[in-house]
């Protein structure tokens, strides 16, 4: 029979692998909302809107599940080294994927006006890339926490500045186009959601820096 201290780190553990078994699949969903935001955006696509809002409550209480799980863990079992690290960086990451999943929210909401209908053609092609470069950099992110890769935070902040740079673009196209001022500012709502929403891929991979390497 096992010894009774070798059963709880046995559970602890398992614990653990649940623990991370649910951050993939929180990494997943708010990849998947990023994407399908901007397909609904552009696509004027409303009941797609819709159902990124359903997925946005599974987001949130995804977040409140790990943040108790996380927590209880700490208090109760006292980890040490690695251990702590993991579930400090859990309690770190977990915020940020949800606050990723309410702009991602924030995005599909202006299908549901119809925005993208009357954008210039410009506009609605830096939208697009940008769009488009955040779920590249939501992917890498998410592969990085799998994977533990601590060089990922290197690469997706060169991503970074592309995306920094497209914004500046669509300000400055947004300055000269023939648009309405409300749908300018809609717009201008828009870039600045995906410019934060690269912000946080970048934040996340350099957590996952510090969990593989300490540092």
């Amino acid at each position: 029979m096992a010894e009774p201290s070798r059963e709880i780190r046995k559970r602890f553990h398992q614990q653990l692998d649940e623990i991370d078994a649910k951050v993939i699949r929180l990494f997943a969903l708010v990849t998947e909302s990023v994407a399908a935001a901007s397909e609904s955006l552009l696509a004027n696509d409303t009941e797609a809107a819709r159902e990124l809002t359903e997925r946005d409550s599974l987001v949130d209480q995804l977040e409140v599940d790990l943040e108790q799980i996380a927590e209880r863990e700490l208090l109760m079992q006292q980890p040490m080294a690695r251990d702590m690290r993991y579930l400090v960086s859990v309690l770190r990451i977990v915020p940020e994927l949800e606050r990723s999943g309410d702009l991602a929210e924030h995005v599909a909401q202006r299908a549901v006006t119809g925005l993208a209908l009357r954008l210039t053609p410009t506009v609605r092609g830096l939208l697009e890339q940008m769009g488009t470069t955040c779920v590249e950099m939501w992917r890498g992110a998410a592969d990085a926490w799998a994977e533990r890769d601590p060089e990922a935070a290197e690469r997706l902040d060169v991503v970074d500045d592309r995306l920094d740079n497209l914004h500046d673009q669509l300000v400055e196209e947004l300055g000269l186009a023939d648009l309405a001022l409300p749908d300018a500012l809609q717009t201008t709502l828009v870039g600045r959601f995906y410019e934060r929403l690269g912000d946080h891929a970048v934040h996340i991979s350099e957590r996952i820096r510090y969990l593989a390497v300490g540092t």
